[in-house]
């Protein structure tokens, strides 16, 4: 086997969302926010429909034939309790929280891994930067 001939599949690109408001004027436009939004590495903030809002990290989203049928879950900032959100009551999005994946790809690293190889650092390891 010869593995200049095996097909590469492109790596994934993550849309930079950090900052960015979400105001869905259909049911598809608010679906696709809410998957946006679990797919999302950081905090984002529940606009509802009643006016209050609530910022967690979203980690986990049921789907049902309605948006009353479905909703979300989520850590509040601060607490340790899951909240489920219908999508019924969600009126928009915020992506408020810091993209903790963001410019951590696999190029990216294996850039500042040369970098310190050609500057004849020894032992490069991958460690985790600390989070806020």
């Amino acid at each position: 086997m010869n593995a200049e001939e095996l097909e590469v599949a492109p790596g994934f690109e993550h849309e930079n969302l950090q900052g960015r408001a979400w105001e869905p004027s259909s049911e598809d436009e608010l679906r696709e926010g809410i998957e946006k939004a679990f797919d999302y590495r950081g905090d984002v903030t529940i606009l509802r429909k009643d006016g209050s809002a609530i910022e967690g990290y979203i980690f986990d989203r049921r789907t049902g034939a309605t948006l009353a049928e479905s909703f979300l879950r989520l850590f509040p900032k601060g607490d340790a309790t899951k909240i489920a959100v219908p999508y019924s009551d969600i009126a928009g999005l915020k992506f408020t929280g810091r993209d903790t994946a963001a410019g951590k790809s696999w190029e990216a690293w294996l850039k500042k891994y040369w970098e310190k190889k050609a500057a004849g650092e020894t032992n490069i390891e991958l460690t985790p930067e600390k989070l806020d």
